[in-house]
């Protein structure tokens, strides 16, 4: 029989605030990341803005205190945050932004200074290989079938060209028999780039040399019936199945390597996003210094206004007045929240330096073995919460640009009892083939009994996995024929 009770109990449990899990959002997100969610705050609550560019060196009383300054560095780190410090905007003169294009230019005027804006300036995106294609079959006079097709096959061409579409696909979108298709079909393989439209890489290459009017050549003929063989540069018996000499040969490979195997790439629009690093490493005489990157996150301050509203009696309602204190803490949290997240970086990078400075001072290849349980024991924080630091964060150091999260490796045993960094082996893994013979490359086995002689233990099928970690082709398709 069921029973309705009530009954009251005390029970102990760990519970996280928005406030809390919001610093820990912020700790995690990249630099990218924390631009959107630093604007998305500002938008959202009222006493948060952004701190015109003429207090950035002004003092600022919310800012860092002095026993914080002290153990940052003062002069090492710019201020993340502006506070409460009156927001002054000066007059700006708006005609000097003003983008103005006149039509009826003539030379007789004064030349405008060279970098100047243009209309092109403004396009939302830069053509590609959609417009380049559809820009050619514009001027084919086209009827309303072939229009219908070809713009189809556009459509289901890949950032390399390729047609990902099959002739069912098309037929079944155009109601048309396959003869039109494959006339359609035809119809974009005959644009430039030579090779567009192709199903596959050999299609490809087999509609650029046929463009070159080389069809009836050896070079043709390998791509057509021995494209295995050329992938793995086996002259000897590509002349074998040919019938011809290692000579001819070579001299069709020639041909075959002044072609393009992707089309489309030379047409991509695809914006290349270059890393930003979080935190710059400086090597100053015989020290190193650290700085974080502020440039381009916008700087906050809690606003005056409001503030001026809260202080005055009998301004605004009690809801009103309930709702800006909400926000205003909300506010000074999320200020502290990302001054904590740049003081937590700088201590990260600050251990990373103490653990690998032989790799600051002298390259990859000698990085330290090193876990999380270590910089965290080092800085007095939990493993989660370096984990979190050294994600999808980058740092500028004397060797190039480093995500954080690639000084943390994992250690491997030598022969002689001492330890050494996975990222290291990875890197003399590197200089041997870089070094190797093309004629003669490298194999894994070989590579393992290398490692061995320097005294580091690595199985073959670990040189494989680390070779395929770093993209680097196994020893068959690396094989350069004599010349």
């Amino acid at each position: 029989m069921l029973d309705l009770r009530q009954s009251l109990k005390l029970t102990q449990k760990l519970v996280m605030t928005p406030q809390l899990r919001q610093a820990i959002k912020l700790l995690q997100l990249s630099r990218l990341e924390l631009t959107d969610a630093l604007q998305a705050e500002i938008e959202q609550n009222p006493m948060l803005e952004e701190a015109p560019p003429s207090l950035e060196s002004e003092s600022n009383p919310e800012a860092l205190t002095a026993p914080e300054r002290k153990e940052i560095g003062e002069e090492k780190i710019t201020p993340q945050v502006q506070g409460e410090d009156p927001a002054k905007v000066a007059e700006v003169n708006w005609e000097d932004y003003s983008n103005n294009f006149d039509s009826d230019f003539s030379f007789a005027r004064e030349t405008p200074p060279a970098d100047a804006p243009s209309q092109f300036d403004f396009i939302s995106q830069s053509p590609g290989l959609d417009s380049f294609l559809l820009w050619q079959l514009t001027h084919l006079g086209l009827n309303e079938l072939d229009t219908k097709l070809t713009r189809f096959i556009l459509g289901n061409l890949d950032g390399h060209g390729f047609l990902e579409a099959d002739i069912a696909d098309i037929v079944a979108y155009g109601n048309c028999t396959e003869q039109e298709a494959e006339a359609a079909i035809w119809l974009v393989q005959s644009l430039d780039p030579p090779g567009i439209a192709g199903r596959s890489i050999r299609e490809s290459l087999l509609l650029q040399l046929d463009r070159k009017g080389l069809e009836e050549t050896l070079a043709y003929r390998i791509i057509d019936e021995h494209m295995n063989l050329l992938q793995t540069k086996n002259y000897a018996q590509l002349a074998r199945e040919t019938g011809s000499s290692v000579r001819l040969i070579k001299e069709a490979v020639k041909i075959i390597e002044r072609l393009t195997p992707y089309p489309g790439n030379e047409y991509s629009n695809e914006q290349t996003n270059y890393v930003i690093p979080d935190v710059y490493v400086y090597k100053i005489d015989d020290d190193f210094v650290i700085q974080l990157n502020d440039d381009g996150l916008p700087k906050l301050q809690i606003s005056d206004e409001y503030k001026r509203l809260l202080k005055q009696k009998n301004s605004m309602s009690s809801e009103s007045k309930s709702y800006l204190r909400e926000n205003k803490r909300n506010a000074e949290w999320f200020i502290k929240s990302i001054r904590q997240r740049q003081r937590t970086i700088y201590k990260v990078m600050e251990s990373l330096l103490k653990f690998q400075r032989d790799f600051f001072e002298r390259g990859s290849g000698y990085l330290k073995p090193l876990i999380l349980r270590d910089v965290a024991e080092d800085i007095g924080m939990h493993e989660s919460t370096v984990s979190r630091v050294t994600s999808n964060k980058y740092a500028h150091t004397p060797q190039g640009i480093y995500e954080l999260k690639y000084f943390f490796s994992t250690a491997v045993a030598t022969t002689d009892g001492d330890v050494v960094a996975a990222e290291a082996i990875k890197t003399r893994i590197r200089q041997f083939i870089a070094a190797e013979d093309s004629t003669k490359p490298l194999s894994d086995n070989k590579i393992s009994e290398m490692l061995a002689a320097e005294k580091i233990k690595v199985a073959r099928r670990t040189v494989a996995k680390y070779r395929d970690q770093m993209k680097i082709l196994p020893v068959k398709h690396r094989r350069q024929a004599r010349s």
